[in-house]
């Protein structure tokens, strides 16, 4: 990725979320949210993780901020009357962002620069020729089937956890619904 388009993302995405934080409206603050998701979404892809990219856009730009838009123009939120800045709460905040960046710059500091072995696909194969032939054929391949593998492990390792957030959104998202049309009656 060229350093001036990561500059861009990085940018992009950092003011998306100052601006989901500063922003009054709540509208204004889920599309600010939106754009924060794009810019990281091309910092993803700008390190060759097309599918989380992707998956990025499609899942947290899409349809969770359509849900949250949706959710926050059924309640119908009214605008809040300015209040001035207390001290306390400021210093607070400020604290927890230097100790933040104390601990940062500590790990960081701490880590040591090694580089990792390169993946074995002929093992890794090897070790998925029971579980699944496409898998396996790919990585004897050269090829790593990321999607394929995300895929795999979800839907066969993970599929009721799955579920059980499914039915658990559709029963908050049904919540919101009824309480909404309570209060307005």
């Amino acid at each position: 990725m060229p350093l001036a388009l990561f500059w861009f993302f990085a940018a992009v995405m950092l003011i998306g979320g100052l601006a989901v934080v500063s922003l009054r409206n709540p509208v204004a603050s889920a599309l600010s949210m939106v754009a924060s998701f794009v810019g990281l979404a091309g910092l993803f892809i700008g390190l060759n993780a097309f599918f989380v990219g992707i998956i990025q856009i499609l899942v947290y730009a899409g349809a969770i901020m359509v849900l949250f838009i949706f959710i926050i123009m059924l309640l119908d939120l009214k605008t809040e009357e300015k209040r001035a800045p207390k001290l306390a709460p400021a210093l607070g905040g400020l604290g927890i962002v230097l100790a933040f960046t104390i601990q940062l710059i500590g790990v960081l500091s701490q880590t040591p620069n090694k580089s990792h072995e390169p993946l074995d696909l002929v093992a890794a194969s090897a070790s998925m020729a029971g579980r699944s032939e496409g898998i396996a054929s790919k990585l004897k391949a050269g090829h790593l089937p990321d999607v394929n593998l995300i895929g795999d492990t979800l839907f066969n390792g993970y599929n009721f956890p799955l579920q059980i957030i499914g039915v658990l959104l559709l029963v908050s998202t049904i919540g919101v619904v009824v309480l909404s049309k309570r209060q307005a009656a």
